[in-house]
C-alpha cells in the first residue's frame, strides 16, 4: 500500500525493554523509600529525665531510661513516654469537716515521681490517671487525719500541727500507692491553704478578732503592772539614795564644824583677850543696828568698850 507506515519490530521491542527498565527501577526507589520511611518512623530518641515504655500487642516488654538512639519493631511495638524528673500535682480543693464540726476548704499540693514505669503503666496506663489516683487517696487521707483536729489546731500558726500533718499525709499516701502496686512515690503533701466557706467566714474572723482583742488587753494589763512595779522600785531607790546623802552629808557637817570648833579654839587659845574682843565685836553685829537703844551700867563691859576703857 502506499500510504502504509512499516513498523520496525526490532525497535518497539526494544522501547518496551527500556520501559519495564524505568518501571521496575521507579518501583525499587518506592519500595526503598517505603522502607526507609519505616526504618526512620521507628527510631527515637531517649532524652535525659524521661523514660521510654516499649509496648507490643498492648503488654510492657522494655522500659529504656538510657538516653540515646533507639528502634522499634515496626507495626508490633510502640513507644510511650514518661517523665523520670519529679513533678508537682495541684490537687482539686475539697471540703472536709473538723471535729468541731466546721466546715473548711482544703486547697493541696503534691510533689511525686515515676519509680517502676513499668508497674505504673500497667496498672494506671497514663500520667493523668496516676495523678487523678492520688488525688482521691490524697483527699481520703487528708480528710480522715483533719477530722481528727479542731478547727483552731488547723489554722493557729502558733502552735500548728501542720508539719507533723503533712509526714502523716505523705506515709499513709504512699502506704496506699504501694499497696496497689502503681509504681509511683510521692514525695510530699503539703497543706497550700485553708478557707473557710462564705458563709463561715464573717462569724470565724469576729471570733478571731474578739480573742485577738482580748489577748492585746491581756498584754496591756502585764505591761501596765510591770510599769508599776518598775515605778515603785525606782522611787523605792531614789528615797533610799536621798536618804544615805542626806545622812552623809549631815556626817560630813558635823565632822567640818567639829574640826573648825577645834580650829577656832587652837587659835583663841593662843590670845584669850583677843578672843573675847572678838566675841564682843561679833555680837554688836547681831544687837546694834541704826535704831538700837542701850541702857547699860556704867561698869558692864559693852559701856567700858563704848568709853574707852580696856583693861
Amino acid at each position: 500500500m502506499s500510504d502504509g507506515k512499516i513498523v520496525d519490530m526490532n525497535e518497539l521491542k526494544n522501547k518496551n525493554i527500556e520501559w519495564k527498565k524505568f518501571t521496575r527501577l521507579g518501583i525499587s526507589i518506592i519500595i526503598l523509600l517505603i522502607i526507609l520511611g519505616i526504618i526512620f518512623s521507628n527510631l527515637f530518641i531517649v532524652k535525659e529525665g524521661e523514660y521510654k515504655v516499649i509496648r507490643q500487642f498492648g503488654e510492657v516488654v522494655k522500659i529504656i531510661d538510657k538516653p540515646g538512639l533507639n528502634f522499634k519493631i515496626p507495626f508490633i511495638q510502640t513507644a510511650q513516654t514518661l517523665p523520670k524528673y519529679q513533678m508537682v500535682f495541684d490537687v482539686e480543693k475539697a471540703e472536709i469537716n473538723t471535729k468541731d464540726k466546721k466546715r473548711v476548704i482544703i486547697d493541696n499540693y503534691a510533689v511525686w515521681k515515676i519509680a517502676d514505669p513499668k508497674l505504673m503503666i500497667s496498672n494506671l496506663r497514663s500520667v493523668e490517671n496516676a495523678e487523678a489516683k492520688m488525688g482521691e487517696f490524697i483527699f481520703s487521707t487528708v480528710r480522715t487525719e483533719l477530722g481528727q483536729l479542731n478547727y483552731d489546731e488547723i489554722i493557729d500558726e502558733e502552735n500548728s500541727s501542720r508539719g507533723n500533718l503533712n509526714v502523716t499525709i505523705t506515709d499513709q499516701v504512699n502506704d496506699l500507692m504501694k499497696r496497689d502496686n502503681y509504681g509511683i512515690v510521692v514525695i510530699d503533701v503539703r497543706i497550700k491553704k485553708t478557707d473557710l466557706p462564705p458563709e463561715n467566714e464573717e462569724s470565724v474572723y469576729k471570733r478571731m478578732i474578739s480573742e485577738r482583742e482580748s489577748t492585746a488587753q491581756e498584754y496591756l494589763s502585764m505591761g501596765d503592772a510591770e510599769k508599776n512595779r518598775i515605778i515603785a522600785n525606782t522611787d523605792r531607790e531614789v528615797k533610799e539614795l536621798l536618804a544615805k546623802a542626806q545622812a552623809d552629808a549631815e556626817k560630813i557637817r558635823a565632822e567640818g564644824e567639829q574640826e573648825a570648833a577645834k580650829i577656832y579654839n587652837e587659835s583663841f587659845s593662843q590670845d584669850p583677850e583677843f578672843y573675847n574682843l572678838f566675841r564682843t565685836l561679833e555680837s554688836y553685829k547681831k544687837t546694834i543696828n541704826g535704831e538700837t537703844v542701850i541702857i547699860l551700867p556704867a561698869d558692864s563691859p559693852y559701856a567700858r568698850l563704848l568709853m574707852g576703857y580696856v583693861e
